[in-house]
């Protein structure tokens, strides 16, 4: 073959797997359209308890790390702030509006290793599990920056009845 013919072979086989990621990208946002983030300032007069700077992972099914929701707003990593308040969290992401996770929509909040293409340390990561409009459930991972995982867990379990879990 000629180093023409490779160059051909290999520009068509980069342009057909470009065009095999951008379909299962459409259909992933197909698939998830219908779903919301619960978009929204807190209520008035909620007070900020603790703020964890923070890398916003990813959105998954709920006990299902590898598989990610394209919902709008939350469908790629970005750095984040999370701002654990009296009443709920919310979830500053860069580039994208207020996201506010009342107390009685978190489900949950553990410790992970391992989310999509993040895997890190023992319990590094964050796992929220909370409610979407439809009652299912979702899990949202975050990194915190300056502070350990398991201050982020603890503080935001203490909203919660459950508390935390593993």
């Amino acid at each position: 073959m000629t180093r023409e013919g490779a160059l051909v072979v290999t520009i068509a086989v980069v342009l057909v797997l470009f065009g095999a990621l951008a379909w299962a990208w459409m259909r992933r946002r197909r698939r998830d359209g219908g779903l919301r983030a619960p978009f929204g300032e807190p209520p008035a007069g909620a007070h900020a308890r603790d703020v964890f700077p923070s890398l916003y992972v990813a959105t998954t099914r709920h006990d299902e790390p590898l598989e990610r929701l394209a919902i709008a707003g939350l469908a790629f990593r970005s750095r984040a702030d999370v701002t654990v308040t009296d009443g709920g969290v919310v979830l500053d992401l860069a580039g994208q509006p207020r996201m506010y996770l009342p107390a009685g929509r978190i489900a949950a909040v553990a410790q992970s290793t391992v989310a999509i293409d993040r895997v890190v340390e023992k319990d590094g990561l964050v796992r929220l599990t909370w409610r979407l409009d439809d009652g299912a459930l979702a899990d949202t991972y975050l990194r915190p920056q300056d502070s350990s995982a398991r201050a982020l867990a603890d503080s935001i379990g203490a909203l919660t009845t459950t508390g935390t879990d593993a």
